[in-house]
């Protein structure tokens, strides 16, 4: 789809298709291995395989996490100008930020190879990651590091970002409301596309935070009182993460639904697939939104939220 809009993408949506390169890259490179192992009842790949397997998890993740803390902070930089006519967001800014996610994700997968961490099966025999077990005496500080660059300054971004972004809303309501003007038509296109952008953090690091836990406990604990089943529950909702944001977007955007099935039923009929050229409030793109409250009527400002509404969600 966004490759058939790309004439029109704006520079933001761009974030939103590097997400899916993260997941599309993660079921692609793992998943098949797993599959295939869990048939097998064991690890069929080898030893270079199993670090493939390893590096490909850790560096799909870290790029997913920090991806959705770039969209987090972009949103919010979108949402903080809401009212300037002047795009804050250029194509230069957002290539620059998606290189350098992909960039900090590589660093951190390449550390393991370079002697901090190893990668190696894990318990249950079925897939490989970081053999965290391994660090109890040596490298705890790289974990530390890892687990807060990672994940716990990534959430607390998140989750304030989002939370500038519920507060600025609240004000921009509050005080159209007293000046009867019409930017709660615009608040509630931001409102809905805040909902998307909050499941889809919330999903990652939810299916993450009991990976996390678990592999944290093996390190400063015996792994040997984890039972491997419960040891696997957790790297299976681990991977259950790339399934939630189309999920998201399918349930919540009922312009995106309409374009998937359209999508689907002309590449079924074996004709040019063609995706609309429509965005209503639906649309699960955002920019930006060029308002003048006092000078606008509501149709004009409908119209003119719709045309900028490209690509954070």
């Amino acid at each position: 789809m966004a490759f058939k809009r790309s004439s029109r993408m704006k520079p933001p949506e761009l974030l939103s298709v590097n997400l899916a390169v993260t997941d599309l890259g993660a079921a692609v490179t793992m998943y098949p291995l797993a599959v295939a192992s869990a048939w097998s009842h064991h690890w069929v790949g080898g030893d270079v395989t199993c670090v493939f397997y390893g590096l490909a998890g850790f560096f799909f993740g870290v790029a997913s996490i920090m991806n959705l803390t770039v969209l987090a902070i972009v949103r919010l930089i979108i949402s903080l100008n809401l009212q300037s006519p002047k795009e804050k967001i250029t194509w230069r800014n957002v290539k620059m930020l998606c290189m350098w996610t992909w960039l900090y994700a590589l660093f951190w997968a390449l550390c393991p190879l370079l002697g901090l961490g190893q990668y190696g099966p894990e318990p249950f025999g079925l897939s490989c990651s970081i053999t965290w077990r391994h660090l109890k005496h040596e490298g705890v500080d790289f974990i530390i590091s890892m687990f807060s660059f990672n994940l716990v300054v990534p959430f607390v971004t998140i989750v304030g970002c989002y939370f500038g972004i519920a507060i600025k809303l609240y004000f921009i309501y509050k005080n159209s409301l007293d000046n009867n003007s019409q930017v709660p038509i615009v608040v509630k296109l931001h409102r809905r596309l805040l909902v998307i952008a909050v499941l889809i953090s919330v999903g990652f690091i939810g299916c993450w935070a009991p990976y996390s836990m678990v592999s944290m406990w093996s390190i400063f604990h015996e792994s040997s009182n984890i039972p491997p089943e419960v040891s696997l529950l957790p790297c299976m909702f681990a991977k259950s993460s790339t399934v939630y944001n189309p999920m998201v977007y399918y349930i919540f955007s009922k312009n995106f639904k309409r374009e998937v099935k359209q999508l689907g039923q002309m590449c079924f009929r074996s004709i040019t697939c063609h995706v609309s050229n429509s965005i209503n409030d639906d649309g699960i793109y955002m920019v930006s939104a060029n308002i003048r409250p006092k000078l606008m009527t509501q149709m004009n400002m409908q119209e003119i939220a719709e045309s900028n509404m490209a690509g954070v969600s």
